[in-house]
């Protein structure tokens, strides 16, 4: 491709000012309306069919028409899409900017202000996107412009998606990097506005740790599995950004915030201000464990006998009514009751071989509901054993817990810091009458009791953090105290804000200090590390102590549980 070229009768290129996988940028003249302009080839993935070709260029001059929709101030706009000796054109706005990806490599890691400010004006314009139906797709450094008069732009509105951007193709190849992708992307799902999310929560952390969250190896399938594992270590430079950055990059795409909220708490990073503590979503049990709830509740069961005569029914019509305790009706799951006692459905008697299978699977259901009411409730009072067809719980002592803390000393900076098992503290009784369990009735039962059952462990998909992630976690923790207190607070799991005496307590205890130095933070056991401290009073004293921190990645995002010294 040569300078001076016009393409589409319109748009004289003049010279060449980026490349990527999906094609090479041009600055050229608008000759008819005498402007400059970005003009960029589109190139197809390798290994297209003739029909594959076909439809990339037609997908391609969809895709740019979609983005010619959107107008942000911190979007490049698209002016045009043209088609050239059969290839696609697109025509943009040309912004006199280096890409982010440039300015990391000139600069290495950014201050977490500097990325603060980058990725709230990137989140607004991706919000706009958003609103309009537009997805991204693609949001990596190399699509974020940054001028030297502080203005920011993100380009390439869906042309991942038209051109097959780094996407697994029939043929194996791999265009461009992985390592922005979101997880559920990653795996072949479609992307979806949390999807932006997570990759401009990747773009960020890269800007501020010097490298994406799953690295840049040269192997991209190896970086594609390691997206989607979703292990994010604890960004060790973000300091007041670090708790945003886990946020956005949050491993389910539900549990990531908007990207209107994205852009509120990147900006108040930014600003020097404390961002807002994250919503947490509300989750709805599903009926089956509501079901089981009831059973551990100890409210009896009864299944009530039904005719097995008359003529054959709708399966899918079939209505058992259970006794649930004090004469409420219930039914079985997902199936309209008709009325309490009626043994018939809407379209008729009931088929007897239909009501042995439902009656089997309700009282399989029930047994199943008991077993873990047992399990639940034993689990909450000590330990269970099976004897003699019985289950038998012994209660036992469960350990002695201390006084809630503020993660510093609960004295407010003396110099005698406080101590496990101090005044707060509470014991269980050492024992309690053994109590014996009866089996589920067997009236309409299988005549032999069932064995009692141990429910698996629960699993998660994420394992312990490692040694240097929990480290970093505890030094980020620390210092952003007691400056960003609120920052600092959205650290603590929910049980453990509540242990601490809420958020008034907290804050009241840091509004004390004046400064808190960090020193060696040490390993001790999974997902716990022991850090030295030294408070410094804002009436004048200081103290300190050897605390040790308990952490949680069950969630994919490391989170303090408890705390001691």
């Amino acid at each position: 491709m040569s300078a001076d070229r016009l393409i589409a009768g319109r748009y004289r290129l003049t010279d060449p000012i980026g490349t990527g996988a999906m094609g090479v940028v041009w600055r050229a003249t608008d000759v008819r309306l005498r402007r400059t302009v970005a003009v960029k080839q589109l190139l197809l993935t390798p290994g297209l069919t003739r029909s594959q070709a076909v439809e990339a260029r037609m997908r391609a001059m969809r895709e740019g028409r979609i983005a010619a929709r959107l107008h942000h101030p911190n979007a490049v706009t698209v002016f045009d899409v043209a088609e050239e000796d059969g290839q696609p054109w697109l025509v943009m706005e040309y912004v006199d900017a280096v890409s982010l990806a440039q300015l990391m490599r000139e600069k290495g890691r950014l201050s977490p202000v500097e990325v603060g400010r980058i990725g709230a004006k990137v989140a607004e314009a991706l919000a706009a996107a958003h609103k309009a139906g537009i997805v991204h797709r693609d949001v990596k450094p190399a699509n974020i412009l940054v001028a030297d008069d502080g203005t920011v732009k993100i380009t390439d509105f869906g042309i991942s998606r038209a051109t097959g951007d780094v996407t697994v193709t029939s043929t194996g190849f791999l265009a461009g990097t992985p390592a922005y992708l979101s997880p559920e992307v990653a795996r072949g799902e479609n992307p979806e506005p949390a999807s932006d999310v997570f990759a401009l929560g990747s773009t960020l952390y890269a800007a501020v740790e010097g490298k994406p969250p799953f690295g840049e190896g040269d192997n991209p399938l190896a970086v594609l599995h390691s997206v989607a594992r979703a292990q994010v270590p604890w960004p060790a430079h973000a300091a007041a950004l670090a708790p945003v950055l886990m946020d956005l990059l949050a491993a389910e795409a539900e549990d990531r915030p908007t990207m209107v909220q994205a852009a509120e708490r990147l900006q108040a990073v930014a600003e020097g201000r404390a961002p807002a503590a994250p919503i947490q979503p509300t989750k709805v049990l599903p009926a089956a464990n509501e079901a089981a709830a009831v059973a551990a509740s100890g409210a009896p069961t009864t299944v009530l006998s039904t005719s097995r005569t008359g003529a054959p029914s709708n399966a899918s019509d079939a209505t058992v009514h259970v006794d649930m305790g004090k004469g409420a009706a219930g039914t079985a799951p997902d199936v309209p009751p008709v009325g309490p006692g009626t043994g018939k459905t809407a379209g008729g008697q009931r088929n007897p071989r239909q009501l042995v299978l439902i009656a089997a699977g309700v009282v399989a259901a029930l047994v199943l509901a008991t077993v873990i009411g047992i399990a639940v409730s034993s689990r909450d009072n000590g330990t269970t054993q099976a004897v003699g067809g019985s289950t038998v719980t012994t209660p036992v002592s469960p350990p002695q817990t201390s006084a809630p803390d503020n993660l510093g000393p609960a004295d407010g900076g003396n110099s005698q810091p406080t101590r496990e098992g101090q005044a707060g503290a509470t014991r269980a009784p050492t024992s309690a009458p053994t109590t014996t369990t009866p089996p589920p009735s067997s009236s309409a039962a299988p005549t032999t009791p069932p064995k009692p059952t141990t429910p698996p462990p629960s699993t998660t998909p994420f394992g312990p953090a490692q040694p240097a992630s929990v480290t970093s976690f505890v030094q980020s923790y620390y210092g952003m105290l007691p400056g960003n207190v609120s920052g600092a607070w959205s650290m603590l799991s929910p049980g453990y804000q509540s242990a601490t005496g809420g958020y008034g307590s907290y804050s009241a205890f840091w509004n004390s200090i004046s400064s808190v130095s960090v020193g060696a933070v040490t390993p001790n056991g999974e997902n716990r590390a022991v850090v030295a401290l030294t408070y410094v009073s804002k009436n004048g004293q200081v103290s300190s102590e050897n605390r040790w921190i308990q952490v949680d990645s069950s969630t994919g995002r490391l989170l303090i549980t408890a705390s001691g010294v």
